[in-house]
């Protein structure tokens, strides 16, 4: 089991650097929802992967999950949210005052060779 969520965290994390390097705003846009993710398995993965563990010390229990990186998942995921919000709106306000949505910043004179 531990093989394949390193596996899918593996995955998660080359799609997501190869979506942050694209040129246009949206494919950035999910590149950084995709890292996210796999930061956010990886939190959860670090706190031992086991199945109907409880997560709260009572008696005569032997095995327990550690709480803290659900905890830590938790408020990632609510920063990731407000993260990809603040992304949306400059990408919305990049392409809006330029009607371009490229995330570099190429100059007007190849801009205009572009469009011709």
């Amino acid at each position: 089991m531990e093989l394949l969520v390193a596996s899918a965290i593996g995955v998660m994390t080359a799609g997501g650097i190869y979506l942050v390097l694209r040129l246009r705003t949206f494919p950035v846009i999910l590149g950084v929802s995709l890292l996210t993710y796999a930061v956010n398995v990886y939190l959860f993965a670090s706190g031992r992967l086991t199945i109907g563990a409880p997560p709260i010390l009572t008696d005569g229990v032997e095995t327990y999950t550690d709480p803290l990186p659900q905890a830590l998942v938790l408020t990632a995921i609510v920063i990731s949210f407000g993260m990809t919000a603040v992304v949306v709106m400059i990408g919305l306000g990049a392409y809006l005052g330029s009607e371009d949505d490229h995330v570099d910043d190429r100059p007007a004179t190849q801009k205009a060779d572009d469009q011709a």
